[in-house]
């Protein structure tokens, strides 16, 4: 059983991010942003996406579970080489936001944390949540991160933003969410679009319909990450 995160635009500019959560945009001078860093949290956001975008390319085309599991370590493994090189500049400096290491790299740092285990992650929640206040991190970024964490301690996610892909009836589902009535309301507050922007063919008599296997799956995933 795969978790997986139901794909998101994020919009770039070079210098700034609008969107219409707490932290909307980044303002910083680019002459200022630490280039040595920059460059390597660059590379690293590379690696994070590299994988996982040729893997779900391989998905939708049907490709051997056999291969896919192989490629699946491989993502794995970049996940935690990722997870050593972040753990360590977090740990000396702290978050580092857009005007220390670029817009690329505070959202490399981002991903990183995202895909690692759950344990880190509530780790490193209270450091993103006081980045968040200082406008180092996009509200958008930490309410998927609060869905992630959610749904691996086996609770409704506020957000739904975190998905699970049914292979019997081959689709993705969303996982149960606390609040569906004001769901599109509570993604608002955080930057996030409508559900029907989000999800491809987003349809809640289909949530409901989905609903069982879709708690079902939560519990599983609570029991993998004790």
């Amino acid at each position: 059983m795969r978790t997986s995160i139901i794909p998101i635009l994020i919009f770039l500019a070079m210098f700034q991010v609008k969107a219409i959560a707490q932290v909307t945009s980044y303002n910083f001078d680019p002459n200022k942003v630490n280039k040595t860093l920059a460059a390597k949290m660059d590379s690293l956001y590379q690696e994070d996406q590299k994988y996982r975008l040729e893997l779900s390319k391989l998905e939708k085309q049907g490709t051997p579970k056999k291969q896919l599991d192989s490629l699946r370590k491989i993502v794995s493994a970049k996940d935690s080489t990722n997870l050593i090189l972040v753990r360590q500049l977090i740990d000396k400096h702290g978050w580092l936001g857009a005007q220390d290491i670029g817009f690329q790299g505070t959202q490399a740092l981002f991903l990183v944390i995202q895909h690692a285990d759950l344990k880190t992650q509530k780790k490193y929640y209270p450091l993103i949540r006081k980045a968040e206040k200082e406008g180092n991190i996009l509200s958008s970024n930490v309410a998927i991160l609060e869905d992630r964490i959610a749904v691996r301690e086996g609770k409704n996610q506020p957000y739904g933003s975190q998905g699970i892909y049914d292979s019997v009836n081959k689709k993705n589902l969303v996982y149960p969410v606390k609040d569906l009535k004001n769901l599109d309301s509570l993604r608002k507050s955080r930057g996030l679009p409508p559900m029907k922007e989000y999800k491809k063919n987003w349809d809640v008599d289909e949530y409901l319909a989905d609903l069982k296997y879709a708690e079902t799956a939560l519990k599983k995933l609570k029991q993998a990450n004790k």
